[in-house]
């Protein structure tokens, strides 16, 4: 008999369970990688939209696409000026370009909360698609206001406003789709390394928004309203919301013989082990993480049992019994001030590198990338660092820590010159986005799988609403804040942003704190 091909050796190795995995991870990471990419070009654009009026003479041009573009404002008086995109125009930009990211933010914040209570009651697909598709009209319909001249402030108001409310029915929905699939084994590590989505979109939205952004920046929103419509068509033909509905065998935890993601809940009665077998059994994330009493105690001799309701016959958790669980308040207090810095840096770093490093908006953009190949980095380390350290909130706090002083530098160093802004953006990136990332994935699921819920799987998309719309109340803030504060100097808006990291900080010590108490416990039960 031949031998089979490498490939086919490679193919047949993994199990059609694992190609299955594998293939939801890939999914899932490519659609809501469509849905930040949807949201970046408003960053990139904001250099278009308002100009350096003195620099405008100074400029080449290279072709006569450009210079089309660049006569047409004198062709059109009376709805565009030289200093840019009429309204913002004006001496008062900042303050417009900020309403902008608050009225999608805000609108953001608020639908997140509804979002995660209708997405447990909705088919995840049929969710997922239709606002996929939503969100492919409204990011096309800002660019629609070049193409139609529009210069109105409220279209591009309400355009920012629906593109919000929509946008909010993507991440309960892939993160109760990925936590349905994959167990706590690794979860750290795992969600760390598909949380890179987010950069991933990030990166990719900025590359295309800068490349139309000098010539047709109306194309810097279309397209990538087109492409997240796609992908929403992609969605609804391929997304397997559970690993049952295909008869594929449930996700095995780590530490236990319990199925917390079948189709059909299963009661299992584990055996009673001893202390010893019981603490390398036992799952670390529950064990060091969500601890449910104040004196750390954990039931070593009792046994873990499932209730066997079916996936679409256990009721659906309240709103206030997801606050309720464990954890939930300490971390979306915290999300909320994080996610306040990396959505400044989000929306606002383009213009302060133009502002700063005195580059058109297209470099600027490209520039920008850079922050977001940091944070690729500093999710998956964070999630690394959690799962060996089994303490989350040790970790996160560890970053914040770091993050603070490292943005004061980076507000320093920036101004010396093209090679420090480069190596600063790497470093800021990790370190703001690292506990933004872990928070946002590995936490959300652990606190959504929670021994207090009994089994009940569809608590995972509230707790995941409920967190992150806490961290897009910050995200709202953040460039609200710096739209406001910005005029008085950009110094201003690095001292807000490290004052936001140590609230983030302050909400999470008390969870470090029984961490590191509980570390202490089992190392003396250990010794014992």
């Amino acid at each position: 008999m031949a031998q089979l091909p490498p490939g086919i050796r490679f193919i047949t190795s993994f199990s059609r369970d694992q190609w299955y995995r594998a293939f939801i991870f890939s999914l899932t990471f490519l659609l809501y990688a469509s849905f930040h990419l949807s949201r970046k070009p408003i960053s990139i654009v904001k250099g278009e939209l308002h100009k350096h009026c003195a620099a405008s003479h100074e400029v080449e041009l290279n072709s006569y696409k450009e210079y089309a573009a660049q006569i047409q404002p004198v062709k059109k008086p009376s709805n565009v000026s030289q200093c840019g995109w009429e309204p913002f125009d004006k001496n008062n930009y900042k303050q417009l370009l900020g309403a902008l990211d608050y009225s999608f933010l805000c609108a953001y914040a608020i639908g997140m909360y509804l979002s995660g209570i209708i997405g447990e009651r909705l088919p995840i697909r049929y969710y997922l698609t239709v606002g996929m598709l939503a969100s492919g009209l409204f990011t096309a319909m800002f660019g629609l206001g070049y193409f139609y001249n529009i210069h109105n402030l409220w279209f591009y108001i309400m355009a920012q406003i629906a593109n919000g409310l929509v946008q909010t029915t993507g991440w309960p929905s892939v993160v109760t789709c990925i936590g349905n699939w994959f167990g706590k084994g690794r979860r750290g590590l795992i969600m760390g390394i598909w949380n890179s989505h987010t950069s991933v979109g990030n990166i990719l939205g900025s590359l295309i928004a800068a490349y139309w952004v000098s010539t047709c920046w109306g194309l810097s929103f279309v397209m990538p309203g087109v492409i997240i419509a796609v992908m929403g068509i992609v969605c609804f033909l391929f997304l397997i919301e559970h690993p049952k509905d295909i008869s594929c065998s449930c996700t095995p935890s780590s530490s236990s013989k319990t199925s917390l993601n079948g189709a059909s809940r299963f009661r299992v009665q584990m055996p009673t082990l001893n202390a010893k077998e019981t603490s390398k059994a036992q799952d670390p994330e529950t064990q060091h993480l969500l601890i449910d009493s104040e004196n750390c105690s954990v039931s070593l001799n009792s046994s873990t049992v499932v209730t066997g309701e079916g996936r679409h016959g256990t009721s659906a958790i309240s709103f206030l019994g997801a606050l309720r669980i464990p954890g939930v308040i300490e971390f979306s207090l915290c999300l909320l001030f994080a996610k306040l810095v990396s959505y400044t840096f989000l929306f606002w770093l383009p213009l302060y590198i133009t502002n700063v490093e005195h580059l058109d908006a297209k470099r600027a953009g490209d520039l920008s990338t850079l922050f977001d190949v940091g944070g690729i980095f500093g999710g998956i380390l964070a999630g690394l660092i959690s799962d060996r350290l089994e303490k989350r909130a040790s970790t996160c706090g560890m970053m914040l820590l770091l993050a603070a002083p490292t943005l004061y530098m980076f507000s320093a160093v920036s101004k010396m010159g093209l090679e420090a802004t480069v190596v600063m953006l790497l470093i800021s990136g990790a370190l703001v986005n690292g506990p933004y990332a872990l928070i946002t994935t590995a936490v959300s699921a652990d606190l959504g799988t929670h021994k207090s819920l009994k089994g009940n799987a569809r608590a995972l998309s509230t707790v995941t609403a409920i967190i992150d719309g806490t961290g897009s109340v910050g995200a709202a803030l953040g460039p609200l804040l710096a739209g406001l504060i910005s005029p008085s100097g950009w110094n201003n808006v690095f001292y807000m942003l490290m004052v936001a990291d140590a609230c983030a900080l302050l909400f999470l010590l008390r969870l470090i704190q029984k961490e590191l108490r509980c570390n202490a416990d089992h190392t003396l039960f250990k010794e014992h």
